[in-house]
């Protein structure tokens, strides 16, 4: 019954799709981040959903007249540097042509959808569409993973949802400390009482699935989202108060062997897991230190590049060349793949979007239009991306969509505001595009209406 479901909602979105590209944008979001199709248990279960999404995305966005400017600003500008300076370390990589091609395919996917979202998605209705699609997405399984935290009393761990990025518990509950903000951001915006409290049981059970993911790198992120989430809300003092109570209620629901792993981040040079970290990112900085421009592109998790940049001595004497683990941190991971060069320019997209995101809800206050809500949710997107900072400092998700999706949410903010003031701009001189053809025939009008007894002075202009 789920595959034939899944089959007739899909069918219903590719009517959508073939009538409006802006639709193959949030289902491609939906597709990529929910998975429904790994939830099934036949057919349905290896259709590529999200690929058919994709093409007849790609083939309505070229057919129609929907599609808007690209929206370049510096965070579009940096991040399509970074693009480009993986298809250099791609070219110069260690790893094998079809694992390095792979890769590419892969990320490519994902970044031509992002990059086709911005071009789509404008204004207030559709960029709080995106919002709900993708939050949803994520938080559906900080729903279930929190209401199976507080029914089994916190003893199992949660993990995210199979065939996809958020399966292990890790990443999983990094996703969860992103989401939450955007849910905060939904309930403070959404004028349906019963929905609002909705969202504020939602945002109690992701707490717990973080907690019952038994995730140390999560248990930090999302105490520095909490504290930020208080000061970056309406009633700084107060809320921050609140939340770090409610923290500190939830942890004390949680088993004696979730407080004792929690723990074991006091051992980080001894514990295994911990040790391994150390160990890889030992490599990784070897590797940088011989390859500090270009890396060792896609893929530094096989056991050549191990062999050769390892150190197999003191503490680490316990792992053996023929040990290949991941990254173990964005950080890493983007110095491992792409170089200095590739560190930078990642770690650039998030201090351009945190400083962007400050100048939009300074400069939209006071507005009329988006003072209600752009301030609000800039600062949740900040906050999300500080959680992502803080747990991503321990996991390999350079290339995870999510957090693309807040760099999104600012990038679309920042062009729907310029396409206003460009919109008023034109009203205020309707003669701007005519002296904009530099022609004889469009100047002799413009300057006939300049003298006209209807235009003020903010619509008069010097001809050049």
């Amino acid at each position: 019954m789920r595959d034939i479901g899944l089959v007739i909602l899909f069918a219903v979105l590719v009517l959508m799709m073939l009538r409006d590209a802006k639709s193959g944008a949030y289902a491609w979001a939906w597709l990529s981040i929910f998975n429904p199709h790994r939830m099934t248990y036949g057919f349905a279960y290896n259709v590529p959903f999200a690929h058919i999404t994709a093409i007849l995305t790609l083939i309505r966005f070229a057919m129609g007249k929907e599609r808007k400017p690209f929206p370049w600003c510096s965070i579009t500008a940096i991040h399509l540097m970074f693009l480009c300076w993986m298809g250099v370390t791609s070219i110069f990589a260690i790893n094998t042509t079809e694992i390095v091609i792979d890769r590419v395919f892969w990320v490519g996917k994902i970044q031509i959808m992002f990059l086709l979202t911005l071009m789509l998605v404008r204004g207030r209705a559709d960029i709080e569409k995106l919002i709900w699609v993708v939050t949803l997405s994520v938080a559906f399984f900080g729903i279930k993973g929190g209401a199976f935290t507080v029914l089994t009393g916190g003893v199992d761990r949660v993990y995210g949802p199979p065939g996809g990025m958020l399966e292990e518990n890790n990443a999983f509950a990094v996703a969860e400390v992103i989401t939450v903000p955007l849910l905060y951001y939904l309930s403070r915006v959404t004028t349906r009482k019963w929905v609002r409290w909705g969202l504020y049981l939602s945002i109690a059970l992701c707490a717990f699935s973080i907690l019952g993911s038994q995730s140390r790198g999560a248990l930090l992120a999302v105490s520095v989202m909490t504290l930020m989430l208080g000061l970056k809300s309406r009633y700084p003092v107060r809320l921050t108060v609140l939340f770090c109570a409610a923290g500190l209620l939830a942890v004390s629901f949680m088993p004696q062997t979730w407080t004792e792993r929690m723990e074991t981040m006091q051992a980080y040079n001894t514990e295994s897991s911990a040790l391994s970290r150390l160990f890889t990112w030992n490599m990784i900085w070897n590797l940088a230190k011989d390859r500090p421009i270009v890396g060792a592109g896609f893929g530094i998790d096989n056991r050549d590049l191990y062999a050769r940049y390892a150190s197999f001595e003191g503490k680490f004497s316990i792992f053996t060349p023929e040990h290949a683990w991941v990254a173990h941190s964005i950080y890493f991971q983007a110095l491992g793949e792409h170089g200095f060069p590739g560190l930078f320019l990642f770690v650039g997209i998030g201090v351009a979007t945190w400083v962007k995101a400050s100048r939009l809800a300074k400069r939209a206050r006071d507005d009329p239009e988006f003072g209600p809500w752009v301030p609000l949710l800039m600062k949740m997107v900040q906050v999300s991306l500080l959680g992502f900072a803080v747990g991503g400092a321990f996991l390999t998700m350079v290339h995870f969509d999510v957090p693309y999706y807040m760099i999104g949410y600012v990038v679309m903010v920042d062009a729907t505001i310029k396409d206003r003031e460009r919109a008023r701009s034109q009203r205020g001189n309707p003669l701007s595009v005519a002296t904009a053809r530099h022609s004889p025939a469009a100047d002799a009008p413009a300057l006939t209406l300049q003298r006209g007894p209807t235009m003020g002075n903010a619509g008069r202009a010097t001809p050049s």
